[in-house]
């Protein structure tokens, strides 16, 4: 279909009402009186999470504890189930995805069970641009280690503030780099990096790989396991619609699935034996082994 451009306001209307995707409109709370494109911060409510929501209390009022395992999806799989979903988001097989704990504490998990400083290659090459709690955490990453971040975290330069140049990320992974975290998507400007290429790139110099995904996952084709990034984190409360409060996802490449979690925790058991309550941690083979807790309190 070929449309004039225009830049009035009934030009506007013309494509929203050619667009194929514009029913999904009506799914959401749109607050009255606003055009709403804040996305990036904090999605709208949809009407399909209502009713899961409105389910799931309704289980919990008429089940009790029961509802861990006689829920409709009972609530001991949920994280699994709801990770497989997303996982067709990602690009990505169902179990290396799981809904789980927050974006910053998935970081502190995959960074530090990835991040094995030896020999030369002691360094987190991260940029900075990237949104600051990811630093936080990095830095936190190093400190635990023993080291200096001023020494072992490297940083890759904006030459406006804006913009990150992909070539000058490769050029500064070297033999002293030991893992690369970064972002998918620059909070700032809105550029979209080149995973499938600085996976590559980063592969070929024996450098794990992983990125922040959370202002990219539900508005941008992904395909993880097809770039074969090592490792990804990305919250649900922006593009997912998640909702203040949301939980986070987390995707490991299943080659990974044989890696001791850096930060155990029951949740992350394998989930057939969980109540044997052994001392002796044995963590799922999937992404499910990466959990710390449930949602309560252990």
């Amino acid at each position: 279909m070929y449309l004039e451009f225009g830049i009035d306001e009934e030009f506007a209307h013309r494509l929203d009402s050619a667009d194929p995707l514009a029913k999904f409109r009506s799914h959401f709370y749109v607050p009255e009186g606003m055009i709403y494109v804040d996305g990036n911060s904090l999605g709208l409510l949809s009407k399909d999470s209502e009713s899961s929501v409105s389910r799931v209390l309704d289980e919990w009022k008429t089940l009790g504890i029961k509802g861990w395992l006689e829920a409709k999806i009972p609530w001991f799989y949920f994280a699994e189930e709801l990770g497989a979903k997303c996982a067709k988001l990602v690009g990505a097989r169902p179990d290396e995805v799981v809904a789980t704990g927050a974006t910053t504490v998935n970081i502190h998990s995959l960074v530090n069970t990835f991040y094995q400083p030896k020999g030369k290659r002691k360094k987190i090459l991260a940029d900075e641009l990237t949104f600051p709690t990811d630093i936080y955490a990095l830095r936190s990453i190093v400190q635990l280690r023993g080291l200096d971040p001023k020494d072992n975290l490297q940083l890759v330069p904006s030459s406006d503030g804006r913009f990150l140049d992909e070539n000058e990320i490769i050029d500064m992974m070297d033999e002293t780099t030991a893992v690369v975290f970064l972002p998918s998507v620059l909070y700032k400007s809105g550029q979209l990096l080149d995973m499938k290429y600085l996976t590559g790139e980063a592969h070929r110099k024996g450098i794990t790989i992983g990125f922040d995904c959370s202002h990219s996952v539900g508005v941008v084709p992904h395909y993880l396991d097809k770039w074969d990034v090592d490792f990804a984190v990305w919250c649900s409360c922006k593009y997912l619609n998640g909702g203040p409060g949301s939980t986070a996802f987390l995707y490991v490449n299943r080659k990974h699935f044989d890696l001791d979690p850096a930060l155990a925790g029951w949740f992350g058991y394998v989930k057939e034996k969980q109540f044997g309550l052994a001392l002796q941690f044995e963590h799922a083979r999937s992404a499910g082994g990466w959990q710390i807790s449930s949602t309560r309190q252990f």
